[in-house]
């Protein structure tokens, strides 16, 4: 691990100074990312900058009924808080489906947004790597990568976002509040994330001298037809190797409002806007899915050890929307799939 300063912010506009003033710079909350990489040599900041004093872990109404999380709520507070267990259940399966308890009381809300791909050849510094190094090439497109992308990759990228509590923000259609030197401004979660394209070294549409302050939940959390859903080696503590995020609005049979969002299988979060068009004003049928699943799935790609992801995901969503639409959520105290 290289030498770096330590200091710490004693607001959000002293955070800003001071992330604005050194470029190498990086905030640290629970660190249960950051840490890792720079035991790794993979990030070598200058200074960490040190924002668990800020007054951001607070959960609050917002005056047109959804809910605001301060970006240093703990992962285990916001999944076990009253308002998200009745109001917004898919976000709390899906933070409970991820990680460790440990983990989780460490991790907070802002930080897991940023959190860094796990492809195996970013964390191997002996490797080419473009999210790491750009130009360097990418190793996994020819190599091990049973784990990776099978939708929006480039010739540059194919490594996949790891967090499942953001595959339920995109379903949610959350905002992310970030203030920079330039003032607050809000930010729609299909904004936030980006896709590899030319720039894999870019994760998310954060600027470099901002900082994430909260989440942003709308007055709809579909509590009644949901569900999250995730597939992985292991039952426990283990990167999606897929995870599908569904909330549904069903009235008599037929279905009035539909969201979908993968993950496990691209650079970020994925929704498919026309498959969720597709499902709406149609009644919850198996047929309806199969339709929706293809639809989603009409481009994906595989590159030899994750070919089996594509037909992975199509049962997946499947079985994800027959849950949703059942009422009937995938578990995440018994993991096994049913």
């Amino acid at each position: 691990m290289n030498n770096f300063e330590y200091t710490r912010a004693s607001d959000v506009a002293d955070a800003v100074r001071r992330i604005a003033s050194d470029p190498a710079a990086k905030f640290v909350a629970g660190g249960t990312n950051l840490i890792d990489l720079m035991k790794e040599n993979v990030a070598r900041p200058s200074r960490l900058i040190d924002i668990t004093h800020l007054p951001l872990d607070q959960i609050d109404e917002t005056q047109d009924g959804g809910l605001r999380i301060g970006a240093l709520v703990p992962n285990s507070d916001l999944a076990q808080h009253p308002q998200i267990e009745a109001r917004y259940p898919l976000l709390g399966s899906a933070i409970l489906a991820g990680a460790s308890p440990q983990l989780r009381n460490m991790a907070s809300t802002g930080g897991n947004l940023l959190q860094r791909t796990r492809c195996l050849y970013f964390y191997d510094t002996t490797t080419p790597c473009n999210k790491r190094e750009p130009g360097s090439g990418c190793s996994a497109i020819g190599g091990i990568n049973r784990m990776h992308a099978i939708l929006g990759t480039s010739e540059h990228c194919i490594a996949t976002h790891p967090s499942d509590m953001c595959v339920a923000l995109a379903a949610l259609e959350a905002r992310v509040l970030a203030t920079g030197r330039s003032g607050e401004r809000s930010i729609a979660f299909a904004e936030f994330h980006r896709l590899p394209g030319d720039t894999p070294q870019l994760d998310s549409n954060l600027r470099a001298d901002e900082i994430i302050t909260a989440i942003e939940l709308p007055p709809e959390g579909f509590a009644k037809n949901y569900t999250y859903l995730k597939i992985r080696d292991r039952l426990s503590y283990a990167f999606a190797l897929v995870s599908i995020a569904v909330g549904l609005d069903i009235e008599g049979g037929t279905i009035k409002e539909a969201r979908l969002a993968l993950g496990g299988v691209a650079h970020k979060p994925w929704r498919n806007r026309e498959a969720e068009a597709r499902l709406e004003g149609a009644p919850a049928t198996r047929e309806n899915f199969v339709r929706a699943a293809e639809t989603v799935l009409r481009e994906a790609r595989g590159f030899g050890h994750n070919d089996f992801k594509i037909e992975l995901a199509r049962r997946g969503i499947l079985r994800a929307l027959a849950q949703a639409a059942r009422g009937t959520p995938q578990s995440q105290a018994d993991k096994r799939i049913r």
